[in-house]
């Protein structure tokens, strides 16, 4: 039985090749059917390719890479032996807040002729693209900037974790409750190092807790210079004497 699928990968190669700027393609086999929805998660289209992908099974794709970072999705029409899909890809650096009331620039259907598709693409779906693009960076401009995340710093000071006190005071039960005794002097918690071990769980114990209060934990060792004015101590001969560190 003839086999009247279009090769997609050389298809593909061609449409590099006739395309204006210099670009890229990844052709990717699918041997599961869920493989196929990772690719084109960012497909930008509420049409044509968009119900391809849901509602048929694609054994392959191409990904084409502009050297700017513009990104097509090709794959063959379903129940057609002569043509092409091509969709943009949008960009997932762009927070989606962004993407509202901007409309898709739906994929096009292609000849299997890389000649003719590419001056298809040229002339209608990268022009659509570029002007949504426009509009969701201009978007993106106004959006008000994500605050950062709530962060609990544990220093290692000698053996011992050193917690700067939270602001809020769930975040310093959980500390508490995890072995951190809390020096009024510092005003900082302090996780005592003498079982390692238990010290370790009670890290990981406190910062799932802090997690699910959707504030992160971040473990530093302490940044030591010399003092101004001073040279940087030598290594000790063999036969000298260790520094004096007591553990």
């Amino acid at each position: 039985m003839h086999d009247s699928t279009p090769d997609l990968a050389s298809f593909a190669i061609g449409l590099t090749e006739e395309l204006p700027g210099h670009w890229t393609s990844e052709h990717q086999q699918h041997q599961h059917y869920t493989d196929q929805f990772a690719r084109a998660e960012h497909v930008w289209d509420m049409d044509l390719v968009a119900h391809a992908i849901a509602e048929h099974i694609l054994d392959q794709d191409a990904v084409l890479t502009r050297d700017d970072g513009t990104r097509l999705y090709v794959i063959a029409r379903p129940r057609s032996g002569e043509e092409f899909l091509v969709a943009a890809i949008a960009p997932s650096s762009i927070r989606p807040e962004a993407f509202r009331t901007v409309r898709e620039p739906d994929g096009i259907a292609v000849p299997d002729n890389p000649v003719q598709a590419a001056e298809d693409i040229v002339t209608d779906l990268l022009p659509r693209y570029d002007k949504a693009l426009a509009q969701v960076h201009d978007n993106a401009a106004r959006l008000t900037p994500t605050p950062p995340p709530e962060l609990v710093v544990i220093t290692l000071v000698g053996r011992d974790f050193h917690v700067a006190k939270p602001e809020r005071a769930d975040a310093a039960q959980i500390l508490a409750d995890n072995g951190c005794i809390y020096d009024k002097d510092q005003d900082a918690f302090v996780l005592p190092g003498e079982d390692t071990a238990a010290q370790a769980q009670a890290v990981q114990a406190a910062a799932a807790q802090l997690d699910r209060l959707g504030i992160g934990v971040s473990v530093r060792l302490p940044q030591t210079k010399p003092a101004p004015g001073t040279a940087p101590v030598a290594a000790p001969a063999p036969a000298a004497a260790p520094a004096a560190r007591s553990r």
